[in-house]
């Protein structure tokens, strides 16, 4: 039987969601070592990887389960027993055979979260702290980024893809108390692209945003802070 996992996880001090040789530090590799010890050794599949540092509200991830597995409640409440505080299993559905956790993936949603000021140590792992934000401007130019566009220049090394072309169907910024939230969704997106846009949307101006996006120009940015962005919802 295959099922969905959604679930939730505070990456400050994990090495990313994919298993990696070197290290079992992972979302996805402590995730499997917990399954193993019930019985169940099939491959996780998530709907797409986080990086060091990044979190998720809404990571999906697929696993084949053996006969002997047949009571998702009991499941789901053994699971969340077993595992690290910092991973959460929200639900656990079962789904078609033919389901497939990134492939049958149509939209990812992410969060970016902000705070203006001194950076204190209860939030430094889970929001990113800048000095100050032109909260209008952001707000202005995050819609350049609407539409289907080559994110060439906004991508790191490493990406897993064919293309570099993205359509982001949703860009905007808002203000959820003393947060500013930077929200994108799209149809994919390439390795630490968000980052690279956050980093843009904070330190150039707004035909600086377009030359980079037209692929005119490279600015070379370092990418924003990995401990405010959020994966927070996979559409299907």
């Amino acid at each position: 039987m295959r099922c969905a996992l959604t679930i939730s996880y505070n990456g400050s001090h994990y090495l990313g969601s994919q298993i990696q040789k070197e290290s079992s530090n992972t979302i996805i590799g402590t995730l499997q070592h917990v399954l193993c010890k019930i019985g169940i050794d099939s491959k996780v599949i998530a709907s797409g990887r986080t990086d060091k540092g990044v979190h998720a509200s809404r990571q999906v991830c697929h696993v084949d389960l053996p006969i002997f597995w047949t009571d998702l409640f009991k499941l789901h409440r053994v699971l969340n027993k077993m595992l690290p505080a910092s991973i959460h299993i929200k639900s656990i559905s079962k789904v078609d055979d033919d389901f497939h956790a990134r492939y049958s993936a149509k939209r990812r949603v992410y969060r970016y979260v902000i705070k203006e000021g001194i950076c204190n140590p209860f939030e430094a792992d889970l929001v990113t702290f800048v000095d100050t934000i032109d909260y209008k401007r952001v707000q202005k130019n995050i819609q350049l980024f609407l539409g289907e566009h080559d994110f060439q220049y906004f991508m790191k090394t490493g990406s897993e893809s064919n293309s570099t072309k993205r359509i982001i169907y949703k860009a905007f910024a808002y203000k959820h108390k003393e947060y500013i939230v930077l929200h994108f969704e799209a149809n994919g997106f390439l390795r630490s692209q968000i980052r690279l846009m956050v980093a843009a949307l904070l330190t150039l101006d707004e035909q600086s945003i377009q030359n980079q996006l037209n692929c005119e120009k490279n600015y070379k940015l370092k990418p924003a802070d990995c401990n405010g962005l959020y994966l927070s919802n996979v559409k299907y």
